[in-house]
């Protein structure tokens, strides 16, 4: 595999995922802004493409192919037959194939590209957009750990990139594809709670947002199991273990729990039709 200062790096779709890997890797210095080309059939999102990445775009995805040492594959599932069609014929042993469209197997890209293809299947989240993605990847047969560091590196540009069994990628898409959605009704309810309480909604927001931020690097960083925090945080008769005693008798664990396994099942059915 080429080196990353050397690499070129191809979009075949250049919406708002594929616009944040790609300022993520050039502002990482990864890459730089002119080996990065992409292509879309929708005009506006190439011009904001090029407009936040200072990349190139072009009218083909054949330019970008023939351009390109690492490919990303960034179209909606519905259109990935028609991409993979005509792709076949463009690619060479130095392409690796990098696809973060939803629910598709490995197997459907081998079927169509050939099973000597290097081709690894990403679940990244929309996190992405700011920088702090939580990704899986599971590669194919072909692929190599050389393959399997630079897409991990890659990634890292916009947040975290962990490699697993295509087998587990459903449930990637359940917590970390799908919590976004979680998070974000976590917070509505702590600001709802704020705002009943008295305080003004706009202080509510940015004190839960904020406070859901600091746990999360508070469990990173210090590699603390969270229960451990939790425990650090609940004072014997004190307000916090007040209020997660009506967590705990609201079922909020199991519920979150449930969602996570609906999403991962559903994701399943989706990766079958």
């Amino acid at each position: 595999m080429t080196q990353s200062g050397n690499l070129n790096v191809g979009f075949i779709g250049a919406g708002r995922m594929a616009t944040a890997l790609a300022q993520g890797l050039v502002s990482a210095g990864f890459v730089s802004a002119d080996r990065v080309v992409a292509t879309d059939v929708l005009p506006a999102a190439l011009d904001a493409f090029a407009k936040q990445t200072s990349a190139r775009v072009v009218e083909s995805a054949s330019e970008v192919v023939i351009g390109s040492d690492v490919l990303f594959l960034a179209v909606k599932p519905q259109q990935m037959s028609q991409v993979l069609n005509g792709l076949s014929s463009l690619l060479e042993d130095r392409h690796l194939i990098i696809s973060i469209a939803a629910g598709l197997p490995l197997s459907v890209y081998e079927s169509a590209l050939g099973t000597n293809r290097r081709i690894v299947r990403v679940m990244p989240n929309t996190p992405c957009l700011v920088s702090e993605c939580a990704a899986g990847f599971s590669t194919g047969g072909s692929t190599s750990d050389e393959d399997s560091k630079l897409v991990e590196a890659m990634l890292a540009t916009v947040g975290v990139a962990i490699q697993v069994d295509e087998k587990l990628l459903d449930a990637v898409t359940g917590l970390s594809g799908s919590g976004p959605a979680y998070a974000y009704q976590i917070i509505e309810a702590l600001s709802d709670g704020a705002v009943h309480m008295g305080l003004p909604r706009d202080i509510a927001t940015k004190l839960a947002a904020q406070t859901l931020l600091g746990a999360a690097k508070m469990v990173l960083e210090t590699g603390q199991h969270p229960g451990t925090l939790k425990d650090a945080v609940t004072s014997p008769g004190g307000t916090t273990i007040a209020g997660v005693h009506a967590l705990e008798s609201g079922g909020l664990r199991g519920t979150i729990m449930n969602a996570v396994q609906a999403a991962t099942d559903r994701s399943k059915e989706l990766g079958a039709i």
